[in-house]
């Protein structure tokens, strides 16, 4: 075993974390679960969505079995979508062609829908041992830091780098606990600002931290400007005061989840509720305030326009993509964050 896993393996004894709710029966499901919760979102964040996820599908054919709308009720407020829509169809790859087991080679969980080699690596050691390198981004940051490896960790030559070293740090003993350790020891020590150097059981061999510049890695990620869309989505509501609300595609910006008919300008939005309400309803409409929504390739201004109907029957059909909802009442399925804000501002109005 080499100084470096001996060292982060005797760290991890006296302070690594033992008691989160993944690591009591770390079933290959219930790690899988939180390995995919767990990206781009902090553990403090995901353990309630994880307790209440797992109270809901106990298992993995009780997820596979499960309704959309289902799953992506319960990870309502997680963000990243495509993180729950990949859980259930990776749960349904399953119990299709693996007859409900999850896989126990490195090969086959890498090309289940939504894993990668590092989450595929975190699932089989965490729950079975395996010794696999990961590459998630605490792991990423510790490496980066320990062997000075400049330049931006989505590169390929420096994510090369970054795995060669991953695999040659690997014990030969204590696989799960090692893997456990390498992502503690970036989440509360060599932490992204400020790292706790001095607490670090790494430090004597850091290059970074010799250097006296352990900010400096890993390497940024090159800025760029965020590109801007304008959209207009239609708050269409009835004299009952309910809502439409329409299912988005299954794939895409909130994807599955339930919103307002969106259009690409302002003239569809009006000629669409014309269709509906009649030649003179745009008289009666009203601009609601917009709203901002970023996401990783573009930034969205999503203009509200809230017309009142004055019939409930109004050519709309209740259809499968498509219903009336009162704020305020309890919601099976999951909703955007446009309908999430929306919805609570009518419902307090109320």
């Amino acid at each position: 075993m080499t100084n470096f896993a001996v060292h982060v393996l005797d760290w991890y004894d006296q302070h690594g974390r033992r008691h989160l709710p993944w690591q009591q029966n770390p079933t290959l499901y219930r790690v899988w679960v939180s390995e995919i919760m767990l990206q781009q979102t902090q553990v403090a964040t995901v353990i309630p969505y994880y307790q209440r996820f797992m109270a809901r599908f106990p298992d993995l054919i009780t997820l596979a079995d499960a309704d959309t709308d289902q799953v992506l009720k319960h990870w309502e407020g997680l963000g990243y979508y495509s993180r729950a829509r990949n859980l259930h169809r990776c749960a349904q790859v399953i119990r299709d062609q693996h007859h409900g087991r999850f896989p126990t080679d490195l090969e086959t969980v890498m090309n289940l829908p939504g894993i990668g080699r590092s989450t595929a690596g975190a699932i089989l050691s965490l729950a079975q041992g395996q010794a696999h390198p990961i590459l998630d981004g605490n792991v990423k940051r510790v490496l980066a830091r320990y062997h000075a490896i400049q330049g931006y960790p989505g590169i390929n030559a420096v994510q090369q780098q970054l795995w060669q070293h991953a695999e040659r740090h690997l014990p030969d003993q204590r696989n799960a606990a090692y893997t456990q350790a390498m992502m503690d020891l970036g989440a509360m020590l060599c932490t992204r600002s400020k790292p706790a150097c001095l607490l670090c059981p790494l430090r004597a061999g850091c290059q970074a931290a010799r250097q006296g510049n352990p900010q400096d890695y890993p390497g940024r990620k090159p800025a760029r400007v965020l590109p801007e869309k304008t959209r207009f989505a239609l708050v269409l509501r009835n004299p009952s005061g309910d809502i439409l609300l329409e299912q988005r595609p299954p794939t895409g910006v909130w994807g599955g989840l339930w919103s307002f008919p969106e259009f690409p300008d302002r003239h569809s939005a009006l000629v669409k509720l014309s269709e509906l309400a009649g030649r003179d309803s745009a008289a009666g409409l009203h601009e609601l305030p917009l709203q901002t929504h970023a996401f990783s390739h573009y930034r969205l201004q999503l203009q509200l326009l809230l017309a009142d109907l004055g019939t409930p029957e109004t050519g709309i059909m209740e259809a499968g993509q498509q219903l009336w909802y009162k704020a305020g009442t309890e919601f099976g399925g999951g909703l955007s964050s446009a309908a999430q804000q929306l919805l609570k501002l009518l419902e307090n109005h109320s």
